[in-house]
């Protein structure tokens, strides 16, 4: 059972992490087209960007059990990029929320571009989140499906393992880095330790080279 349970993770994290990096290519790319030469990440050290993760595990889960073979190809075609337009928006719209909620930032805002949701997502977007669903679809899941036969080796268990720890402390000291920048905004001073190393070793300086496109909301 337990060795069960560790293959499905060693299989989830793997596509979790292969979105991540294929995030923050897509998002520097970008960048780049746009004159603009700096990196952009979702954590601090690691070229991850967690939101296109979370967006290619949606998908994933979206696509994996469903039957689009009997379809009319134009039907198919419609319905996955349908569901994944969807899909893609949810995440995008939650991963706003959470940040905005938790942080007091965003790192995007549409609210610029007719049919947007509040600003975290709109028709455009997300009509690029379903392009992205049938770009998965057709090209990513049937080599995601057959790499799961290449896990549940002695050194697959060992990366993972250690990539794991390395993004679980990526992403806590990204977060809580960022939670205090929050606090530093409304004048509060460090009352512990932790605080004070936070101070010290990721100053806003540091923080707003590596979250370049946040935006600071007011209160």
């Amino acid at each position: 059972m337990k060795k069960d349970l560790f293959i499905k993770y060693e299989y989830f994290f793997s596509i979790f992490m292969l979105g991540s990096f294929l995030g923050f290519v897509h998002e520097n790319l970008l960048m780049l087209l746009k004159g603009n030469y700096s990196l952009r990440r979702g954590v601090i050290y690691e070229p991850l960007i967690p939101v296109y993760g979370a967006g290619i595990l949606a998908f994933y889960f979206l696509y994996y059990k469903v039957d689009f073979k009997n379809l009319n190809k134009y039907l198919k075609i419609f319905i996955v990029f349908s569901i994944g337009m969807i899909g893609g928006g949810a995440v995008e719209y939650l991963f706003s929320y959470l940040q905005e909620k938790i942080f007091g930032t965003i790192s995007w805002d549409y609210s610029y571009l007719r049919f947007n949701l509040n600003g975290r997502t709109s028709l455009l977007h997300a009509s690029f989140w379903g392009l992205m669903g049938v770009l998965f679809y057709e090209l990513l899941l049937p080599r995601i499906i057959s790499f799961k036969k290449y896990l549940n080796y002695n050194w697959t268990k060992v990366l993972t393992i250690v990539f794991s720890f390395i993004f679980l402390f990526d992403a806590t000291i990204s977060s809580i880095a960022c939670y205090r920048q929050g606090e530093r905004r409304e004048g509060l001073l460090p009352t512990n330790s932790v605080e004070r190393f936070l101070d010290i070793h990721y100053p806003d300086e540091f923080l707003n080279k590596i979250y370049n496109n946040a935006k600071v909301l007011p209160k």
